[in-house]
Parts: C-alpha cells; structure tokens; sequence
C-alpha cells in the first residue's frame, strides 16, 4: 500500500450532502460518477492529497442503503492506494484476511477495486484499489 486514496463517506441524499461537503471543504465537487454494479452515486471532493467520496445508494436494497439502515450515516469505508492490485490481494490472503471479491472490480474514478471484510480488519471495511491505466 501507497498511501490513503480516499476515505468513503455514506449518505441519505447527495442533494443535502454535496453542498454540506462543498462548504464545510470550502471546494467544489470535482466529479460525480455512477457505479451501477454497487448501485451507488459517487461524489468526489479533494483538498490537497487528500480525496473523500460520497456514497448514495441507487436503490432500497443496494449496499450503502442497507449500511445507513444498520449504522446510519457515516465513515464506509478507507481506500488505499496500490501499485498492483493483484499481487496486493494474492498478499493479503497470503496474510489471513478475507476478500470480499476475488477478482478486482471497476470501481468508481477510474480503479479497480477490492475489499477486505472488516471482521479480519478491526472492523473497518477497506479498499484496495489500482489506478487503471
């Protein structure tokens, strides 16, 4: 791992959540991106290095919808930044720690993208992800 990518951040609707960010970030939202495969809107927010991405559900029953019925809205998920996505994950089971997907997926901002089950990671769903190039 690089370095943080960004931190995912769950919400109820982006039409209160993107202007809230843009205010409190004092910056605009540089980029909105629907993942179908997840069922969710991404909103991208960057201040320095540093990169935060809204995630608002597509449907009752998608991932994020399901997460802020369980534990409201809040922090999903941190990202991390990979040279080699696949030699990271080969590494990762070679260490214990459950994927949450086999093969790498399209993520959102142009990456691929695995995740580790946060009951092998204190509790803390992480994302492994790869710049596609």
């Amino acid at each position: 791992m690089r370095k943080i990518e960004h931190i995912g951040i769950a919400v109820k609707d982006f039409t209160v959540s993107v202007p809230l960010f843009e205010k409190m970030l004092n910056t605009v939202c540089y980029k909105n991106e629907t993942v179908a495969g997840e069922k969710v809107n991404t909103a991208f927010f960057k201040k320095g290095e540093t990169k935060i991405e809204l995630l608002e559900s597509l449907e009752p029953d998608g991932v994020i919808a399901k997460f802020i019925e369980r534990k409201g809205e809040g922090i999903h998920h941190i990202a991390f930044d990979v040279e080699d996505i696949e030699a990271e994950m080969q590494r990762m089971k070679k260490e214990g720690f459950v994927l949450l997907n086999e093969i790498p997926k399209q993520g959102a901002d142009n990456k691929l993208v695995c995740f580790l089950h946060p009951k092998g990671t204190n509790g803390v769903l992480v994302e492994l992800c790869q710049e596609i190039k």
